[in-house]
């Protein structure tokens, strides 16, 4: 693993490598202190996070594959080329729903997770 990019004062930007972040996961408090957390997601069908929820929003990216969504009382499919955006405090979760695998870049608008989880 390479030693993380430290940004200086006279830094405008922050190049990180893939290889940098531990479980696919960036928190922009480890990198510069960037507002902003992001997950690279490449799940197996069947597979998604149990019913969460944040004080902030989730932004979701489909890049290949079908989810399904359950936000807040809806339900939601989605696929590939769709932007789905989660407003603070509102219960979520999603399962790759398709037969191939599911990408996507799920962005938190927080420097770090903090995740409430509402199911074991």
């Amino acid at each position: 693993m390479k030693e993380r990019t430290k940004p200086t004062e006279q830094a405008q930007y922050l190049v990180v490598e893939r290889d940098q972040l531990a479980d696919s996961e960036l928190q922009g408090y480890q990198f510069g202190g960037a507002h902003v957390c992001v997950i690279f997601v490449d799940m197996e069908p069947g597979n998604g996070p149990k019913l969460h929820r944040h004080s902030y929003e989730e932004i979701f990216i489909v890049l290949e594959g079908r989810a399904t969504y359950t936000i807040g009382s809806a339900t939601v499919e989605a696929h590939a080329g769709q932007v789905l955006i989660v407003q603070p405090g509102v219960p979520h979760k999603f399962v790759n729903s398709g037969e191939a695998r599911l990408r996507q870049i799920d962005i938190h608008a927080n420097d770090r997770f903090v995740t409430e989880w509402l199911e074991g």
